[in-house]
């Protein structure tokens, strides 16, 4: 279904009508999906007590869906659950540590996005060794920290770059403009990650069993549709890439429903002719669509992507919560080498110690909600965290601390 929306008027996308009307639409899918299914478990199966789950997998989509209370209005064989969609969230306590002791080495400034402050790593955080007397400074844009090592010549200027595709390109251009300058004050601690394959592990975890996909729109931007094609033709999930607004999640939620009813009803014909003839208007097999189309193009962004390509390359990299997936990071090419910071700079980590009784990981894969975490609302707050996902402006447990408050909800 596609809205009627005027893309230049924001109050179309968080109109009460059309959201009521993507509402009911969405109970009349659920419930013949619930049919669908019960009649399923009639015949033998055990479809009909599996929970519909749907996983959002952005930041910015958990923190939408708990502002505007969308899980509140959703059937009751609906479930939402987040993913590994904040990229603070899925950093490992070895990267963040690594960033620390940048940090505590001589004459060093580290800049860095401010949710990276207050990122617990195995012993302290960014904004602890900042009180102890280090130089770590807030940017908004990796050109800033490129501003500092200009203008602070006799420092040596780190930044901290975690962040998924959406941000990657711009750390790139910084660093192609830093080896156009000569500059040798300024280095980054490359800490990226790339979401297809850390959806691969998602989809592959029989912990996880995920009913469809609500794919980042930021992301998409860059990376376009292909990347994500696995997840209809290998594992058969249903995904839809989404836009931010309130309509814009229901309006996939919607999608995605749709899709799962057509696929269950083209499995009940398989299951009663040899040759079963294609629906007219149902698909034989899941998809990956696109309804975020004033943000995002099928092919992505080509140009960014090239600029990627260009300065960084594939290398493993470990996700909080999900270990290490091959070639979901990038280091920098051997031509930009002596940009990193990690080869500029000898240092020595300590043990990597995990919080204690912190469930970020299983947070993030879905399997539990952040108020299941027996820390949520009580050790771990926004003023005393303890993992990542309490920190982080995209994380889980901030955005349930922050809408529905530390008490057990939902």
């Amino acid at each position: 279904m596609q809205p009627d929306m005027q893309p230049d008027l924001i109050s179309s996308w968080r109109d009460p009508e059309l959201a009521r009307i993507l509402i009911e639409g969405i109970s009349r899918q659920a419930e013949k999906l619930s049919a669908l299914r019960g009649a399923a478990d009639d015949a033998g199966s055990n479809a009909g007590n599996t929970p519909i789950k749907i996983m959002e997998v952005c930041g910015t989509h958990t923190m939408a869906i708990a502002k505007w209370g969308l899980r509140d209005v959703l059937p009751d064989n609906i479930t939402l659950v987040s993913g590994p969609g904040c990229p603070v969230c899925v950093t490992a306590n070895a990267d963040i540590d690594q960033a620390i002791e940048l940090a505590k080495q001589p004459d060093v400034i580290i800049t860095t996005f401010g949710d990276m402050m207050k990122v617990p790593g195995s012993y302290e955080s960014l904004s602890d060794v900042k009180v102890q007397g280090h130089d770590v400074r807030i940017v908004y844009s990796p050109l800033d920290a490129l501003d500092i090592a200009e203008k602070e010549t006799d420092k040596q200027v780190i930044f901290i770059a975690v962040g998924f595709e959406t941000t990657t390109p711009l750390i790139a251009a910084t660093i192609k403009r830093a080896a156009a300058m000569e500059l040798d004050n300024f280095s980054v601690c490359a800490i990226h990650k790339t979401v297809p394959k850390a959806l691969l592990a998602i989809a592959d975890d029989p912990e996880v069993q995920v009913s469809a996909l609500i794919l980042p729109g930021h992301v998409s931007t860059i990376i376009g549709l292909e990347p994500y094609q696995f997840l209809a033709k290998d594992f058969g999930i249903p995904s839809v890439i989404a836009g931010f607004e309130p309509v814009d999640i229901l309006q996939s939620i919607l999608m995605l429903l749709e899709q799962l009813v057509a696929l269950v009803e083209v499995a009940e014909e398989s299951d009663q002719t040899a040759a079963p003839a294609a629906s007219a208007t149902a698909p034989a097999v899941a998809r990956v669509d696109l309804a975020y189309t004033r943000g995002v193009a099928v092919d992505g962004n080509p140009v960014a992507r090239a600029t990627i390509d260009e300065v960084f390359q594939p290398n493993d990299a470990n996700w909080r919560g999900l270990g290490v997936i091959p070639e979901t990071g990038l280091v920098l090419r051997d031509n930009f080498a002596q940009f990193d910071a990690t080869k500029r700079f000898d240092i020595d980590l300590p043990p990597t110690i995990e919080p204690k009784g912190c469930q970020c990981g299983d947070i993030l894969r879905g399997v539990i909600s952040p108020h299941d975490c027996r820390l949520f609302g009580r050790a771990c707050t926004p003023q005393n965290p303890i993992g990542p996902c309490m920190v982080s402006s995209e994380g889980s447990c901030a955005a349930w601390y922050r809408y529905y408050g530390s008490a057990d909800q939902q």
